[in-house]
């Protein structure tokens, strides 16, 4: 099956790149949203980086235009009909995205490959709340979804060669990014190893091992990350990591999966992170301050 018409589902932190990206790369994009306002701003920042993407000189203006004029934006689902390939970027959680999955089953037409942009859900809970398990694989990206090159491409029990291949295709299709194929298993390969690093570097600060600043220093000098392990995790989303952290643990049942005790109380004080403009860090002033978490 050739991919020449894309439908991005969700117009938010991931939804807006995909979006951007596909439509870099030839293809016609629906960016879809339930909400006027987030797809509104959906678009406005996908300008943006085309715009800067001008002005730095990586692209000619009439190429920006192209790739802009390349997206439709809509707040109906019925505008998703006649997509080949809709990627869904909506909120990570199972009962909302099977909602979702069985509505737009019957709108979509019945030869087109649902992929998931989820970071962790198990992508065969996802397909058999459709009609098209056949068709259904994980795809997901990393954020922003404009820079990040990694794309893994995740296939079910019931995922067929063909769409298989289609979904490795099209991902291959795109600029500049590496696509990884990895089985249904929670977490697929990347956060299988990234959150319990980052777990593990809170549960390090809990017991003592070190202060947030050093912990984070230690390891970007130590091991060469480019950013310590608590300043990703603000740039994650603590929400989102806590989220992917109890859907690993809920499948695997060891400690290393579980959140730690601080990153849950930071999350119901709403400090999420670099989004909310605080997490374990403050980003309220001219750089990153580490918030005081001993009371």
């Amino acid at each position: 099956m050739e991919i020449s018409k894309v439908g991005v589902v969700g117009a938010g932190l991931m939804g807006h790149g995909i979006a951007q990206v596909s439509a870099q790369a030839g293809y016609g994009v629906v960016l879809c949203d339930i909400d006027q306002g987030c797809l509104d701003s959906g678009l406005g920042k996908i300008e943006k980086q085309l715009s800067r993407a001008v002005e730095k000189e990586r692209i000619e203006q009439e190429t920006a235009d192209a790739v802009r004029g390349r997206i439709d934006g809509t707040v109906d689902q019925q505008d998703l009909s006649d997509v080949d390939l809709v990627i869904e970027a909506i909120t990570e959680d199972l009962e909302l995205k099977r909602s979702f999955y069985g509505d737009l089953d019957g709108i979509v037409k019945d030869d087109a490959i649902f992929a998931s942009n989820t970071s962790s859900l198990s992508i065969i809970d996802l397909a058999t709340a459709t009609q098209r398990a056949e068709r259904f694989v994980g795809m997901h990206f990393f954020n922003p979804a404009q820079v990040m090159p990694l794309v893994e491409v995740i296939r079910a029990v019931t995922t067929s060669d063909e769409a298989f291949q289609t979904a490795l295709d099209y991902a291959k299709g795109l600029d500049g990014k590496v696509v990884v194929p990895t089985p249904d298993k929670a977490g697929y390969i990347v956060n299988r190893l990234l959150v319990p690093y980052m777990l593990d570097a809170v549960r390090a600060y809990e017991e003592g091992v070190g202060s947030i600043e050093s912990i984070d220093a230690a390891m970007k000098a130590g091991a060469g990350h480019p950013m310590g392990p608590i300043t990703l995790l603000d740039f994650v989303g603590l929400d989102t990591t806590q989220a992917i952290a109890e859907i690993m643990f809920s499948e695997f049942r060891e400690r290393r999966f579980a959140p730690p005790p601080t990153l849950r109380k930071l999350v119901s004080a709403g400090w999420y992170g670099k989004k909310s403009g605080k997490g374990f860090y403050d980003y309220s002033g001219d750089k990153p301050v580490a918030v005081d978490l001993s009371v």
